[in-house]
């Protein structure tokens, strides 16, 4: 007889797994520290020197555009970090770097069995979910940072609780900061370090936009979705790329890469129904510059990359009424409207039903309307502190802390020889 498993099951068996080996290897490790404790003579033991002092975890090859000016920091000041990634492919693996450390740790709960027993004074990471699915936190990881691959509100861009068991936030505006404060005073959490640091990965794509200026091409308009119930393909599907097909302007189409697991029918049916032609491209690149960079105007509902195009690119934008569902989302937990649906309407048109036909007009009248460039000046002020600073700042930070974590460290070790030595001098007075 053959038993079958769910894939939901089959998880949830992996986590148990993992926590009991964990707690068995810990429990032994335990024994160990304290058998050196009294072999010592009841001194502390020295820190283990396998313990990495910076790590950075990816679980995605799309997020090296994060981390690598923030590795790139760490090569030019010569200072060693361990960059891990789940993406057998990541481009990480292909850089030549003297004090970054990269490395492949396997896929999925793979990689994420190796994190549960890593050794490290601080993990960095834009993964989420640490502590409430398979990634749990390591008694051995002094301090967990997370810093966000996108620059709205950081309620929309993850699931609930994807952030809760974090013990800092590197931030990009001062909104943001109120945010995380009003969900940790609903939920009861402990309150996070919360540090206004920019956005690497915007710092760098203006950068690159400078550097390499896009030379004349016909008008382009990039159709970039978010996924999910509330993204443009699930409520408009094919009719919205009929809908610009029937202007005169080249259509890029890049999907969110999430898109590709969670919604595999229904994006391989528009690919089938819409292939590649003189009109239209699907792009799938790891890099979403050059996408970015060709298009004129880009379509789009709640998704970052809004706010990467419009803000860096200096260009309109047209975002679709989905009927956003905040309930997956930490959103769904505060009564305020959110900052990207207070500014959308300000650097942007919206896409509905009724004028889903006339989105040629749209188009056009973003493309000549100045208004919008006066407001996307006022959303940058908003959301992205700090820029070209980014990274420099995130090193800083990480730099800072590891050297306040180590010499808290170092007082505690020092505390029971001078424990013994105040015993000692106490016993020689007698």
């Amino acid at each position: 007889m053959r038993f079958y498993i769910d894939p939901g099951t089959g998880s949830m068996l992996f986590t148990i797994l993992i926590g009991v080996i964990s707690a068995a290897v810990f429990a032994v490790r335990g024994l160990f520290v304290k058998l050196r404790f009294y072999l010592s003579g009841g001194r502390q033991a020295k820190a283990d020197d396998s313990r990495l002092p910076f790590v950075i975890f990816t679980d995605s090859k799309r997020d090296w555009n994060l981390f690598k000016p923030v590795c790139d920091v760490f090569e030019k000041r010569k200072q060693p970090i361990t960059y891990m990634t789940a993406s057998p492919d990541d481009p990480a693996l292909q850089e030549d770097y003297e004090y970054v450390t990269c490395e492949f740790i396997g896929e999925g709960n793979k990689a994420f069995a190796r994190l549960n027993m890593l050794k490290a004074d601080i993990l960095l990471s834009s993964t989420p979910g640490l502590e409430v699915y398979q990634w749990k936190r390591s008694k051995d990881v002094r301090y967990y940072v997370h810093i966000p691959h996108a620059i709205n509100d950081s309620v929309v861009i993850y699931r609930m609780f994807g952030v809760d068991y974090y013990d800092a936030i590197l931030l990009t505006g001062e909104y943001q900061i109120n945010q995380v404060r009003e969900i940790e005073r609903l939920r009861k959490l402990p309150q996070k370090e919360l540090v206004l640091i920019g956005q690497p990965h915007m710092d760098e794509l203006k950068k690159q936009a400078e550097l390499h200026p896009v030379s004349e091409h016909e008008k382009t308009v990039l159709l970039a979705p978010s996924w999910g119930a509330s993204a443009i393909f699930s409520r408009y599907g094919g009719r919205i790329i009929n809908a610009l097909l029937e202007t005169d302007y080249h259509l890029i189409i890049r999907p969110h890469p999430q898109s590709f697991t969670s919604e595999k029918e229904l994006i391989e049916g528009l690919m089938k129904e819409y292939p590649d032609s003189e009109r239209v491209e699907w792009n799938r690149d790891d890099d979403n510059f050059e996408a970015l960079s060709k298009a004129d105007i880009l379509i789009s509902d709640f998704s970052g990359v809004i706010f990467d195009f419009t803000l860096v690119f200096d260009k309109p934008v047209i975002y679709a009424d989905t009927a956003f569902d905040k309930a997956p989302y930490d959103a769904c937990w505060l009564e305020e409207e959110l900052w990207t649906f207070t500014t959308l309407p300000k650097i942007g048109m919206q896409l509905t039903e009724e004028n889903l036909d006339q989105i040629g007009e749209l188009i056009d009248t973003c493309l000549t309307d100045p208004s919008f460039r006066e407001n996307r000046d006022k959303a940058r002020e908003e959301t992205w502190v700090h820029r070209g600073e980014g990274a420099e700042r995130t090193a800083d930070f990480l730099i800072a802390k590891h050297t306040q974590l180590t010499k808290k460290e170092t007082e505690k070790e020092a505390e029971p020889e001078e424990e013994q030595k105040t015993e000692q001098k106490a016993e020689q007075d007698a």
